[in-house]
């Protein structure tokens, strides 16, 4: 028997892919400990040249402290030099997530099925639909290293999220890389359908997307949204850019406009947040405030900021001319901008209720993932019922 330990860096998906490896493990008789453990699984992140270097760190630091490090994750089927000259106790696994999880418990050895079911370790589940995508934008170096697009059979998540229902789990995440491109062609069905039955699951509170590309969101999706009554009332809708020449330079799929127009219907509804990439090879100033306006127009909250990061084997992989101080610059009037929406968004909560789910010591997210503070006292992973009293920098203060 072998103790072990699993860390992550990136996205839902990413933890989704390690807490695969940590249920396999745990289920053939292995035993995972915070700290003194024999073998460490750190599944590691790509998407920017940072995400890169804080993956080998984290590998690099693993190694001193275990007997054997498995490297998994993107980062591992990026580059094996990304990871070159590190310890001989790092195990680098190049292998798609769906096999990894065999990989290493097949490295470790079975002892017997002693834990047939892990509970996950955060009070939301994310529950992964999708990986892979089949479009490849100009930047992204995701296709690459996770493949094309594909589909869990529906069955299999639905009775995933039964499972994680009565673990306890109040809210349930549907992850994938491109959401929108879920189908299980055989039982006949698309994201909305899911959406729909998934939500629909005995003892399920919340569910929420983790992620939909805007060319995805379109009326059956909307509808599905809006009638599931367990659905969250927030959407993460990727932007990258606000400005046209720079969509198209991307090699994004869509214009301003139809990013526009596509939200229109939800932005009195639904908690609209995003991603933007600044300081891509084509964005000067004008395109930079055309983003920064669109980012309004859009009633986008929380923005996820990254400065552009060249990717080997992407299209872009040669250009990176704007300097680094611009990108610092547009990054931080990008982030002010998100906060400024945010507080104004949380203003609007004052005298009034939402159900917050409580997922660390005097915190919580409410219905539209909005962060609250709470009371100290109240138990992790409960529902609460709360009233807005104020607004602090950090969120909405509870009365």
């Amino acid at each position: 028997m072998a103790s072990f330990s699993v860390r992550f860096l990136g996205c839902k998906v990413s933890h989704v892919d390690a807490h695969e490896v940590r249920e396999r493990l745990l289920a053939d008789g292995h035993t995972e400990l915070d700290g003194g453990a024999d073998v460490a699984i750190v599944n590691t992140c790509c998407v920017t040249h940072e995400a890169v270097s804080k993956s080998r760190k984290e590998a690099a630091r693993a190694a001193r402290t275990h007997r054997r490090v498995y490297v998994t994750g993107c980062g591992a089927n990026l580059t094996r030099a990304a990871f070159a000259g590190l310890p001989e106790n790092v195990v680098v696994v190049a292998k798609r997530s769906e096999d990894t999880p065999d990989f290493v418990a097949g490295e470790l050895g079975a002892i017997g099925c002693v834990q047939a079911d892990a509970r996950l370790d955060r009070v939301r589940a994310f529950v992964k639909v999708q990986d892979g995508c089949s479009f490849s934008c100009n930047f992204c170096v995701i296709p690459l290293v996770r493949g094309s697009s594909r589909s869990r059979r529906a069955d299999a998540v639905l009775r995933e999220i039964v499972r994680r229902v009565a673990q306890g789990h109040r809210e349930v995440v549907l992850t994938g890389i491109n959401l929108g491109c879920y189908r299980d062609r055989d039982s006949g069905y698309d994201l909305p359908r899911l959406v729909r039955e998934a939500g629909a699951t005995p003892g399920l509170e919340r569910m929420r997307l983790s992620s939909i590309e805007i060319n995805h969101v379109n009326d059956a999706l909307i509808a599905a949204l809006r009638d599931t009554p367990t659905v969250s009332r927030h959407l993460h809708v990727p932007l990258q850019s606000g400005d046209d020449g720079v969509l198209s330079a991307m090699g994004r799929r869509y214009s301003v406009s139809t990013y526009l127009r596509r939200l229109a219907p939800l932005q009195d509804e639904f908690n609209l947040t995003s991603d933007v990439i600044v300081g891509f090879p084509t964005e000067d100033e004008r395109a930079f405030a055309n983003t920064l306006r669109t980012a309004g127009d859009a009633g986008l909250t929380k923005i996820h900021v990254f400065p552009y990061s060249p990717r080997p084997g992407t299209v872009t992989a040669e250009e990176d001319p704007v300097p680094p101080e611009q990108k610092r610059s547009r990054s931080a009037r990008l982030r002010a901008a998100s906060h400024e929406a945010c507080i104004t968004r949380w203003c609007t909560k004052i005298g009034r209720e939402d159900l917050v789910l409580v997922d660390r010591p005097g915190r919580g997210y409410g219905d539209d993932y909005s962060p609250w503070l709470v009371g100290d006292d109240l138990p992790i992973g409960g529902l609460v019922r709360v009233r807005g009293a104020t607004v602090s920098e950090e969120g909405i203060l509870a009365a």
